[in-house]
């Protein structure tokens, strides 16, 4: 009989994009709750932490001559400027967990995902991209915040069309237009791209095992 045991897979990769205020971060708090054994990537910043934000939670906050050099040691699976300050995702964390089978979840614009996307872990990536129902339901929630300046929110809206731009570059795009209705179509996405043949590796020899019981049998 053959062997029923399914062996492991290599971690996926998850990006999930949207421009400020599309619902990125709910969603990805979702998922996490729908999988807790997925694993966020804390991305390290130059800018300063906010209120509340704890270093190694929220980013790993760095100085801009340490981001740099961990550019310059290739240290960075992907860095962007943003706002005037960098961001970027270390790489050592990410690999680790790949090789160890568990899922990364990605919180990251389209710069990064491209990055990402092009590099030796691209055939790992699942990209989604998630769009407001409107302009104005962006807006509307980004003033809803209440962290912002006027000057900073029209940055970021003026950022948001460029970001909308990118949409087709991503494999799934969902507009958020009722967030748990979205969170059930990101976590099907998800659940569907684990079972990809690519991803299953075990899959060969479990189907091999099957003919040499069909031979056994005969």
């Amino acid at each position: 009989m053959a062997d029923l045991t399914r062996g492991a897979r290599r971690g996926l990769l998850i990006i999930l994009s949207s421009p400020s205020g599309a619902g990125k971060s709910s969603l990805a708090r979702a998922l996490r709750e729908w999988d807790p054994t997925i694993r966020f990537s804390v991305s390290a910043t130059t800018r300063a932490p906010r209120t509340g934000e704890q270093d190694g939670r929220e980013y790993h906050f760095v100085s801009h001559e340490d981001f740099e050099a961990m550019v310059a040691r290739g240290e960075m699976l992907e860095h962007a400027r943003v706002f005037g300050n960098l961001y970027g995702t270390p790489r050592a964390p990410v690999e680790a967990a790949m090789a160890a089978g568990q899922d990364t979840l990605f919180d990251i614009d389209w710069q990064g995902g491209q990055q990402i996307k092009e590099s030796a872990l691209g055939h790992d990536v699942v990209s989604l991209f998630i769009l407001p129902p409107s302009i104005e339901a962006l807006e509307t929630r980004l003033r809803a915040r209440g962290q912002d300046s006027e000057e900073v929110i029209r940055a970021r809206m003026e950022k948001s069309l460029a970001e909308i731009s990118h949409w087709a570059e991503y494999d799934h795009v969902l507009v958020n237009d009722d967030l748990a209705t979205c969170a059930e179509q990101v976590k099907t996405i998800v659940a569907a791209e684990r079972l990809r043949r690519g991803r299953q590796p075990w899959l060969r020899d479990f189907v091999r095992a099957l003919g040499e019981e069909k031979e056994e049998r005969a």
